[in-house]
């Protein structure tokens, strides 16, 4: 017969604690509850009608991509640059 689930459970907690892990709980908005969803509802409507009165938000959000993607391509060239120097 295998070992008793409480008893695996147990050992497991000990090994993560061991590794310098804690248990922690956490509370969340349960996503299932129907005044959740039609608050995230009425959130998103607002955002949307946010989003509709500010006609330059997509100039402005694709220059901050293009901003971070310039910032990614430079930081692997670096990266590129230092690997080929250490071979």
């Amino acid at each position: 017969m295998g070992t008793p689930v409480n008893q695996r459970v147990q050992k497991r907690r000990e090994a993560l604690r061991a590794a310098g892990l804690r248990p922690v709980q956490l509370w969340l908005p349960d996503t299932r509850d129907p005044t959740f969803r039609a608050e995230l509802a009425r959130e998103a409507r607002l955002i949307a009608q946010s989003d509709a009165k500010d006609i330059d938000l997509q100039e402005r959000m694709d220059a901050v991509w293009e901003e971070t993607l310039a910032d990614v391509e430079a930081m692997e060239a670096r990266d590129q640059a230092s690997r080929n120097e250490k071979k």
